[in-house]
Parts: C-alpha cells; structure tokens; sequence
C-alpha cells in the first residue's frame, strides 16, 4: 500500500515557523491536483498524517511529490492553535540552538 511508504521529514524550525517535508511515493500524485496548494482535506486523503496546524505552503516544482509543510512556532498539535507559552519556549530554544541572543522578542 502506497500510504505505507510516505516519507516524513524531521522538523527544523526558524525565528517563526517549524517545518517539515513530506515525500509521496510517485504514483500518489495522480491523486492530487496539479499547479496548486493542498488545503488539509487532500493532503490527508491521500494518506498524510500529522498533528494539527500544519499547512501546505510551498510548491516544490522540480519534485512535486514531496510536500513542503510548516506551522507558527508555538502551535500546539492537538488545537492547531498558537499557545503563547508555547510559542515563547519554542523561540527561546530556537535561539539556545543556533547561539542568539536571548532579549529580543517577536
């Protein structure tokens, strides 16, 4: 079964999203449209499956089977929503990671 062999990415975050890719086996994209975004109920028709809050956002025209996801930082994966305590650990550890300075805020 073709679902079996979706591929998910790690995530890897900036200042203001996380982000995650997505690779679809080759013979799924007959199911998908072409030249557009995929709202939530095609990319999880054809068997992707995450947490909520995440958002097809980007086409990756040399590959169009791989789908290119991100969300706000902060976002908590059971509402979709943006928790601001959330938000705030996840910017400060995306600052600890990558050495910046911790006293700006977004």
């Amino acid at each position: 079964m073709s679902v079996n062999r979706i591929e998910y990415s790690e995530k890897y975050a900036d200042e203001d999203h996380e982000y995650r890719h997505v690779i679809l086996p080759k013979e799924l994209l007959r199911q998908l449209p072409r030249n557009r975004l995929l709202s939530e109920s095609e990319w999880r028709g054809v068997g992707v499956q995450q947490s909520r809050g995440w958002v097809h956002y980007a086409l990756h025209r040399p590959e169009p089977h791989i789908l290119l996801f991100r969300r706000p930082l902060g976002t908590d994966p059971q509402t979709g929503r943006v928790d601001p305590d959330l938000k705030r650990q996840a910017l400060e550890e995306y600052k600890h990671q990558f050495g910046l300075r911790q006293n700006s805020q977004k």
